[in-house]
C-alpha cells in the first residue's frame, strides 16, 4: 500500500482535476489524502468568511468520504498563499504529518495565483521535508521524510496556463469507470457551486466537470480522462511509481 496525498489549493479542486484517478488508487487498497491549502474563505457573497469555511471544510471532507479518502486543510487564506518561508516550512510540516509516496498538486502553470503559488510551495516542501535541519516545529513535530515523494501536477485548469496556452500532459488515466464517483465526490460542493451561479454566471458545475473529463479523454481515445505530469527535477525520483499503482491499460501517454 502507497500513501498518496493530493494537495491543491481549494475544495473542489482536486475534484475536478484527480478524482477520478483518486478513486481507483482508493478501490486498490491505497490510503488517500486529500488536502487543500485554503478551506475557501472567499467563497461567498452571502457568508462571512469563518461560516463559508466551515461549510466548505465539510463539503470537501463529505466528498474525500466518498472514496474513503481523508481529508485535511492547511488553513491559509484565499487569495493570501505567497511563497514565502513561513509558508514553505508550514507546508512541509504538512508533508511530515502525512507522509507521503507520493505527491499530486497544482499545475505550476494556471489562471489562478493560489494554485501557482501551491505549486510552487509544494515543489519546494518536497524537497525540504526529507531534510533534518529544515526545522517545521512551529507547525507540528513530525520528523523528516526518508526521502524526497514522487512529485506529480495536475492539469491546469482547462488545461491552459493564465495566458490561454494549452498545457499538455504526459499521461492521461482512463477515468471512465469512475466517472460516477467523481460527479458524486463534485455534488458535495452545494456551496461553490450555488457562488459560481451568482457570481460567474455559472450554473453547470458538475456539467463542467465531467466536459472537462470528456476533452481530456479524447486525448486518449477514451471516454473520460485526467491528465498528470511527473517532475523529475534533480534530485527528485524519477521512476514512474503514480503509473505503476493504476491498472496498466489505464494508463495512456502521450
Amino acid at each position: 500500500m502507497s500513501r498518496i496525498l493530493c494537495l491543491h489549493a481549494h475544495p473542489d479542486d482536486v475534484e475536478f482535476l484527480a478524482a477520478g484517478t483518486l478513486a481507483i488508487l482508493a478501490a486498490e487498497g491505497h490510503a488517500i489524502t486529500i488536502a487543500t491549502m485554503t478551506a475557501g474563505d472567499c467563497g461567498s457573497d452571502i457568508y462571512p468568511p469563518a461560516a463559508i469555511s466551515a461549510m466548505r471544510r465539510a463539503e470537501a471532507a463529505a466528498a474525500a468520504a466518498k472514496i474513503n479518502a481523508s481529508y485535511d486543510c492547511l488553513e491559509f487564506l484565499d487569495l493570501a498563499i505567497f511563497v514565502d518561508d513561513p509558508s514553505r516550512r508550514k507546508v512541509t510540516a504538512a508533508l511530515r504529518r502525512h507522509r507521503p509516496d507520493i505527491v499530486i498538486t497544482s499545475s505550476p502553470a494556471d489562471y489562478h495565483c493560489d494554485h501557482e503559488a501551491t505549486s510552487k510551495l509544494v515543489i519546494d516542501a518536497c524537497f525540504g521535508c526529507s531534510a533534518p535541519n529544515y526545522d517545521t516545529s512551529a507547525f507540528g513535530n513530525d520528523p523528516a521524510l526518508p526521502a524526497i515523494p514522487h512529485l506529480y501536477f495536475m492539469d491546469p485548469t482547462e488545461g491552459r496556463d493564465r495566458d490561454g496556452q494549452k498545457v499538455q500532459p504526459q499521461f492521461v488515466v482512463d477515468v471512465s469507470g469512475t466517472i460516477d464517483s467523481k460527479v458524486a465526490m463534485l455534488e458535495c460542493h452545494e456551496s461553490q457551486r450555488a457562488w459560481l451561479r451568482r457570481q460567474h454566471g455559472i450554473d453547470n458545475f458538475v456539467d463542467i466537470g465531467r466536459e472537462w473529463c470528456a476533452l481530456r479523454g479524447n486525448l486518449a481515445g477514451v471516454a473520460y480522462g485526467e491528465g498528470f505530469r511527473q517532475y523529475k527535477g534533480h534530485p527528485w525520483p524519477a521512476d514512474p511509481l503514480l503509473e505503476s499503482l493504476l491498472p496498466a491499460e489505464l494508463v495512456h501517454r502521450l
